[in-house]
């Protein structure tokens, strides 16, 4: 069993984000399958418009912001469940909330 306090986890600036930070909660040196990570976008910041070739899901924990595909902004905020698919463009953006505190979780890939 593992158990880590996010804040005792160290904080670091998203590439090719903007006002993003990531905490690797679990990663490779303790898990096998799945690496979980937390991310706090700071009002008007976002993450890269990107794709990738695996799959994530993603849960709110607070605020409030926006799912973008390309096309279309989708609302999210605290509580909401996010699937994206291998290959699918996306980015979140916060427009309005303080803090858009995300957990999101990929697999490892070795």
């Amino acid at each position: 069993m593992y158990i880590v306090d996010k804040d005792s986890v160290e904080e670091e600036e998203v590439k090719e984000a903007k006002n993003t930070t990531i905490r690797w909660l679990i990663g490779d040196r303790i898990a096998e399958n799945f690496a979980m990570r937390y991310f706090v976008i700071k009002k008007g910041g976002n993450t890269p418009f990107h794709s990738h070739d695996w799959e994530h899901e993603m849960f709110v924990v607070r605020g409030e912001g926006y799912v973008y595909d390309g096309e279309k902004r989708k609302k999210i905020s605290e509580g909401s469940a996010i699937f994206i698919a291998p290959n699918e463009k996306h980015q979140l953006i916060n427009e309005d909330s303080d803090t858009l505190e995300v957990i999101c979780l990929i697999p490892i890939r070795k």
